[in-house]
């Protein structure tokens, strides 16, 4: 009798991690999230700093991260930079302290020809309209995002050359490369 329970807790359980797999096709940009990459270019350009080339192999990533994020939203010690185990990558939980921070830099690689690191600036909100310009004021005001979207601090080192985004539900991420994409 207990074995029967076993399998039919394991055949339900197996049924809904299944359910749970985040959808992994491609898609061009949304009307949104071109006006992301812009505010973006903007808010560099205004600060004298060069565009970036849209990355279609970033933004598959961006595009999965942001879809697993709202699938599958992180909790407990992991933040926004973390991911599931729930789609074709390895299950990364991303803390605060940034002991892990690899796990997310290799992401491009494991999911695609990327052939570099990607950094990643993640942004959440409860209002979905105007996701775009929601994203790019609360970038704006976190100092450690800031300097990643102008190359500031610890970044200034890191010459970006591939940029990817996307939105997906109440997430905007934008990721970051230092390898141009050659896809």
């Amino acid at each position: 009798m207990n074995r029967t329970i076993f399998l039919l807790v394991f055949a339900f359980g197996s049924v809904n991690i299944a359910a749970q797999q985040v959808d992994a096709t491609r898609r061009d940009m949304s009307s949104e999230e071109q006006v992301l990459y812009d505010l973006i270019m903007d808010y560099r350009n205004d600060k004298h700093l060069a565009s970036i080339p849209i990355s279609e192999n970033l933004s598959y990533v961006a595009l999965m991260h942001a879809r697993d994020l709202n699938e599958n939203p992180p909790s407990g010690r992991c933040n926004m930079h973390s991911w599931s185990g729930n789609g074709p990558w390895g299950k990364c939980c991303y803390t605060d302290d940034h002991k892990k921070s690899q796990c997310m830099w290799d992401k491009p690689a494991e999911l695609t020809n990327y052939p570099g690191y990607g950094y990643e600036i993640a942004f959440w909100s409860s209002d979905t309209s105007n996701m775009a310009a929601q994203a790019i004021i609360g970038w704006k005001e976190s100092k450690s995002h800031n300097n990643v979207m102008l190359n500031l601090g610890v970044w200034r080192e890191h010459p970006f050359k591939a940029i990817g985004v996307a939105i997906v539900g109440n997430y905007a991420v934008a990721w970051f490369g230092e390898e141009e994409d050659v896809d």
